[in-house]
């Protein structure tokens, strides 16, 4: 049973490439689609084919589709760590955004784009034996993100009318907001996929912000710590004092992962973090 991912738009692909980092981590596999022999997963281990399709020589290839009207973001992938993962034919760019417009992205732009990327579509349905169905990221507020988005669902509705269709969509926040138009975008996008999308999981943007910013999860420990401290000076409890070290060992256990993993480059990588990833 396999699944194809479609990652539409500058949040999308951003989305996208931090999933595709993590799948691998979890299977096993190398930046370069090979899994070592000494590996711990197995190769029987039949979870990874429904992300991952296996060519003659033993490479996983991602079962997905990264597509955005302009090349920054794309490119980011093609010259990233993951590069050699990802067939070149997967990682679809145009050379004029949306910019913020629905219509654009829907109607223009993304409609001279729109079968270029169902015929990659076909190809990744092509390869597989039990399609169960295509999980699309996205965001709301952009132009790609939404009216490209529109299209290409539409046109999945069509084509694979049997097939579940499921959205991972960032919806846009107003202290996060690049774009009057947002708000517009989103129920325009909200209305036409409202009866061919079968689930859709959304995602606050600036929650998103908050749960990925460095900052604010270091300022909850350290108002964690001092509420501890305070009640160990109390003597309130006796178990206080183990309760304290292992608080101040989980700290320390973070911030070594936060100053190896969620420097800034990293923020700027995933994107999350930047108010410009709800815009395509």
């Amino acid at each position: 049973m396999e699944c194809i991912s479609l990652h539409v738009g500058q949040a999308g692909v951003q989305i996208g490439n931090s999933c595709w980092e993590l799948y691998c981590l979890e299977h096993g596999i190398q930046r370069d689609g090979q899994m070592p022999s000494q590996s711990v997963h197995s190769l029987d281990d039949m979870s990874l084919h429904t992300f991952f399709s296996e060519t003659g020589t033993g490479k996983q290839v991602p079962r997905g589709v990264l597509v955005d009207l302009e090349p920054t973001v794309v490119d980011e992938i093609r010259t990233g760590a993951y590069r050699q993962l990802f067939h070149p034919d997967q990682l679809i760019s145009g050379k004029e955004d949306a910019a913020n417009n629905y219509a654009r992205g829907h109607y223009t732009i993304g409609g001279e784009m729109i079968e270029r990327v169902m015929d990659r579509v076909r190809i990744q349905t092509e390869q597989c034996t039990a399609l169960q169905g295509f999980l699309i990221f996205h965001s709301f507020g952009g132009g790609t993100g939404s009216g490209f988005t529109s299209l290409l669902m539409e046109n999945l509705a069509t084509d694979y009318s049997k097939k579940a269709r499921i959205q991972f969509a960032i919806y846009p926040s107003p202290q996060l907001s690049t774009a009057v138009i947002e708000p517009y975008n989103s129920i325009l996008i909200s209305h036409t996929t409202m009866d061919i999308a079968d689930c859709t999981f959304m995602m606050d943007n600036e929650a998103v912000c908050m749960l990925t910013n460095n900052t604010a999860i270091v300022e909850a420990w350290a108002r964690l710590n001092r509420k501890f401290d305070l009640m160990f000076s109390k003597r309130a409890f006796g178990e206080f004092t183990e309760a304290r070290e292992n608080i101040a060992t989980l700290e320390k256990d973070y911030e070594e992962v936060a100053s190896e993993t969620l420097d800034v480059g990293c923020f700027a990588e995933l994107g999350l973090v930047r108010p410009s990833l709800s815009r395509a």
